[in-house]
């Protein structure tokens, strides 16, 4: 297994189930613990790139909605009031740590324009350079995929090919990648290690898992894939556990790793 004390620049991909309760408004206490964990990692030296889901279960739980709208545009017009008080919580939080934050908001298609992907990777680069920590999500008042079928994990591994991090980790509701769904069968194994994610691996991924998502495990698949395909490791924890993530940066066993492309073939 690559050994996290050796990951430098890393995109964390945060799900709606982490950032908010059941009913859809937002998590106070887990989201200043994790804020909590990110700033002190970030002290030490890394460099973190936030790709942030829950504008739309944010902004259900602002206009006391109970359920997602069944209709694209209002779903969008949910989305827009949510991704506002969503950064202000962001920075809020991440500045009692003194830590600046910036939104990009991005569509999944911005790699098929070579200009375009090349003003995005220029502001991350500068962003970085500054210090700061960007926090992205789906444009979703303009792009729609996000709202139907929870891209943002695979806009996460996008985003970790652009700025070239060295892994990609995603945050779920669960430990990792299961034998079988944990939920409902008590002998489901945690997985600890995937080499070549194959058929096999994407036949043990489930369903939507919340009513705040859309992706469950397996848009989280696909994005590791994708990662490994573009020679990136990726780890799948518990957003549940932010703590998590200091066993993972000092090379412990945390969650699913799956190995890059390199790894595989070495």
């Amino acid at each position: 297994m690559a050994k996290g004390s050796n990951l430098n620049r890393v995109v964390l991909k945060i799900g709606s189930s982490t950032l908010t309760h059941s009913q859809g408004l937002a998590n106070i206490r887990a989201m200043e613990q994790l804020v909590k964990v990110i700033s002190d990692i970030k002290n030490s030296g890394k460099e973190i790139i936030i790709v942030s889901s829950g504008a739309v279960a944010i902004g259900m739980g602002k206009m006391g909605m109970q359920k997602r709208p069944a209709d694209i545009p209002s779903k969008q017009a949910i989305a827009a009031v949510g991704q506002c008080e969503l950064m202000y919580l962001y920075d809020k939080m991440f500045s009692v740590y003194h830590h600046t934050v910036a939104q990009i908001l991005l569509t999944a298609d911005i790699n098929e324009n070579e200009e375009l992907l090349g003003n995005v990777q220029n502001t991350f680069r500068s962003l970085l350079e500054m210090k700061v920590i960007p926090i992205v999500n789906e444009n979703d008042s303009v792009y729609i995929a996000e709202l139907t079928i929870g891209d943002n994990d695979n806009l996460s591994a996008l985003v970790a090919q652009m700025v070239e991090a060295d892994a990609l980790i995603i945050l779920s509701d669960i430990d990792g990648l299961y034998t079988a769904n944990p939920a409902n069968n008590a002998a489901a194994q945690l997985i600890e290690e995937v080499g070549l994610i194959d058929a096999s691996i994407h036949a043990l991924a489930g369903g939507v898992s919340s009513n705040r998502g859309t992706g469950g495990m397996v848009t989280k698949i696909q994005a590791a894939q994708y990662a490994q395909n573009h020679d990136i490791s990726t780890y799948i924890i518990s957003g549940k556990k932010p703590e998590r993530l200091y066993d993972l940066f000092e090379g412990k066993s945390v969650g699913t790793y799956f190995k890059k492309r390199s790894e595989i073939h070495a």
